[in-house]
């Protein structure tokens, strides 16, 4: 039940007077989060430190330290009895503050009013080596987005160059990567016995720089891999492209191996995730006493826009089996699906019904991706031998129990409770999931059914899919389906509208200079989705990001599982240039698309794209007269 009123002991403590009212003298773990301090189930630091709190332990959250004053941020709850955990926040700190074409963003959905400025580049490092330096006795454990996806040696876009594990940069003591709740209990466990960091070096989904491989015990828990060094990536982008394979594929497994990576001096050690969460384990995360509102401190600084963006929605499931490129989810997440039980989603939803701001709208009831919940192998045992990245390309596993109905289930409940005018899906659907010749399939698993029921019920005027681009080469390279099945599922959702009467949008999602991805692919792109009669809004310029396929092409030219040359566009002008075609309606890019497709010659385009516009303009000037 949510309160009418909570007191300040009800969020976890952000001062000394706030620890004082806990009834506490000590803390057993301190929190350093890049985000501000928001006590739902969707911030990872609240997730964190209400598991901590309900194994037994003391902790303090500190949001976004001031790291440009005396410090006193870091310094006013000294040292905790057992350590410090930092994160730089739910998205990496980088992605935050800068665009695809590396300029600075002027505002952060994690920050009070959407103010930028509140967090470091590369915060989790800087956090980490402020607190060493400080503390320099007191173990820090690093987690969260930034941390996870850059536990290897990677490519980091902003600075143009191949860093080595962010462990190196940032000092810190373990790192625990992916969803990190099972690692932290264990954490917790050993270290309040023994009070060494050695007596984590066994602990599953935990990454760590050691110089002496003897420490390591039970190493024959785990088979070994060893990577090529950092020295010699750094020699090497072929050598880095091929270290890419190996951890993607030991990131997929089911029963991974223990990767080693030398680093000068020491050995990066990466010890394999811990199976995937169970019903029951992921109910008790989402399950936790949050209050599921922002600290009151920030009650004078404005909203936060990414709390006020999902307050109102529900979260099914984590992970993700698409395996696109471009996506860091399955590299965090998994890709395995870990699902909540249908009680824990309606106990949420009831939450959500008593919030005072509460309209009678779900805003989403999703995930990673929308239509995923509850799928896995039919058979677990074949998943165990499997290391694809993605059990939908390139084409459907025949493993994979893709039905619906536990979805169509959830969808339906919560619509017909009381209070609730409707429930929206804002998640993005993997309509590639819904498509198939075979009648008794889509029967047996629902998937005729699912559509009717989204856009029918679901759909807030607009429906976000993601077909990405129009070229089967480069969505190949992507690890998209064709682009057939976007038209397919468009005629479909067209359909559906017309026979309801329904006003209603499909509107999709593209990337511009992805690995792969030409000058021309991108005309083909416009003049296709201009036949469509689309104008499109929701696009992107593709950003490296660590720890992807598309990334590590980006930065290598080759790609990791061939080993051949894959063109990229890179420099600010390529980019800029294939930016421009999803926009071929402006004025300002018109003639600078005339002479491009000139040049390519694609003449015929020119005609698809530009004549028929500016006769378009002619005859509505014509008609005003």
């Amino acid at each position: 039940m949510v309160k009418d009123k909570f007191l300040i002991s009800d969020w976890l403590p952000t001062t000394i007077e706030e620890v004082q009212k806990q009834g506490w003298d000590k803390l057993d773990v301190i929190l350093f989060s890049g985000d501000a301090y928001v006590d739902h189930p969707s911030f990872g630091h609240a997730v964190i430190a209400r598991i901590i709190q309900k194994a037994g332990f003391r902790v303090a959250i500190v949001a976004q330290p001031n790291c440009k004053d005396d410090l006193r941020d870091f310094k006013k709850f000294g040292k905790p009895r057992l350590f410090f955990g930092v994160t730089s926040g739910c998205m990496d700190s980088m992605i935050n503050h800068y665009t695809a074409n590396k300029r600075q963003r002027s505002d952060d959905a994690y920050s009070p009013g959407g103010k930028s400025g509140f967090r470091p580049d590369y915060a989790t490092s800087v956090y980490s080596n402020i607190l060493k330096k400080l503390f320099p006795d007191t173990p820090i454990i690093i987690g969260g987005v930034e941390a996870s996806l850059r536990r290897f040696t990677h490519y980091d876009y902003w600075s143009n160059k191949l860093k080595a594990s962010i462990l190196s940069e940032s000092g810190a003591d373990i790192l625990a990567y992916g969803m990190g709740e099972k690692a932290l209990k264990k954490i917790l466990d050993f270290y309040d016995k023994e009070k060494t960091i050695n007596s984590l070096y066994s602990i599953p989904q935990i990454a760590f720089l050691i110089k002496d491989k003897s420490l390591l015990n039970n190493t024959k828990q785990w088979t070994n891999i060893e990577l090529a060094s950092h020295e010699k990536c750094l020699k090497s982008k072929k050598t880095f492209a091929s270290n890419f394979k190996l951890i993607e594929q030991e990131s997929n497994k089911f029963q991974a191996s223990r990767i080693f990576q030398n680093l000068g001096e020491k050995t990066l050690v990466v010890n394999p995730p811990f199976p995937p969460m169970s019903e029951n384990e992921i109910d008790s995360s989402f399950d936790l006493p949050y209050t599921r509102l922002p600290h009151p401190k920030y009650k004078k600084r404005g909203k936060i826009p990414a709390y006020e963006m999902i307050k109102h929605s529900v979260n099914l499931h984590r992970g993700c089996f698409g395996g696109c490129s471009f996506c860091t989810i399955s590299a965090h997440q998994g890709k395995f699906i870990a699902s909540r039980s249908g009680k824990s989603i309606l106990k949420e939803v009831e939450m959500i019904k008593e919030m005072p701001d509460f309209k009678g709208y779900i805003s989403d009831l999703g995930g990673p991706s929308a239509n995923m919940y509850k799928m896995k192998g039919i058979d677990v045992e074949i998943c165990k031998k499997c290391c694809r990245p993605s059990c939908i390309f390139p084409k459907i596993c025949n493993n994979l129990n893709s039905d619906h109905k536990p979805l169509i289930d959830i969808y339906r409940k919560v619509n017909s409770l009381n209070s609730i005018k409707k429930v929206f899906i804002g998640s993005g659907i993997r309509y590639d999931l819904l498509q198939t010749h075979d009648k008794l399939k889509d029967k047996k698993y629902h998937y005729s059914e699912y559509i009717k029921q989204l856009i029918k019920f679901h759909v807030s005027g607009r429906l976000k899919v993601a077909p990405e681009h129009t070229s089967e080469k480069v969505l190949k390279i992507m690890r998209k389906p064709s682009f057939n099945l976007f038209l397919n599922f468009k005629d479909i959702f067209d359909r559906i509208n017309s026979k309801n009467d329904l006003n209603q949008q499909i509107i999709p999602y593209f990337i511009s200079s992805h690995p792969g991805c030409k000058l021309e692919d991108m005309a083909d792109l416009a003049a296709e989705t201009k036949k469509l009669g689309f104008k499109l809004e929701q696009v992107q310029d593709f950003t490296p990001t660590p720890m992807t396929l598309a990334t590590v092409i980006y930065y290598s030219g080759y790609d990791p599982y061939t080993l051949k040359p894959v063109f990229t566009a890179t420099t600010k002008t390529q980019k800029l240039e294939q930016l421009k075609f999803f926009f071929w309606y402006k004025k300002e890019n018109r003639q600078w698309i005339r002479k491009t497709l000139l040049r390519l010659k694609k003449e015929d385009i020119v005609k698809k794209l530009l004549h028929c516009y500016i006769f378009t303009l002619l005859s509505s000037y014509i008609l005003s007269l």
